[in-house]
């Protein structure tokens, strides 16, 4: 299993962060079929061997992904694809 963390600080507030944290999690849905669903301030996403979570805080928004062995192969491209995404919404 592999496990990937991407954080980024913002200078948002927190309602603007998570409006960032689903349209992130939209992409991410579509992309990878994770399904999304909220828990405070974190979103949840899971799939069969990906289980993940969108951490929002006032200052900053971290990801983490667990991959499981199949798509452990693939964690350097998701890795950067995450990155990616996220400075992209970041903005």
């Amino acid at each position: 299993m592999a496990h990937i963390s991407v954080e980024r600080a913002h200078g948002l507030g927190k309602e603007a962060a998570r409006e960032k944290a689903d349209k992130l999690a939209e992409k991410l849905a579509a992309q990878y079929g994770l399904e999304p669903q909220w828990s405070g301030d974190t979103l949840n996403l899971k799939r069969s061997g990906v289980k993940g979570a969108v951490y929002v805080g006032d200052t900053s928004i971290r990801v983490d992904v667990e991959l499981g062995l199949l798509m452990s192969a693939m964690s350097g491209t998701i890795k950067s694809e995450i990155e990616r995404a996220l400075d992209k919404a970041l903005v």
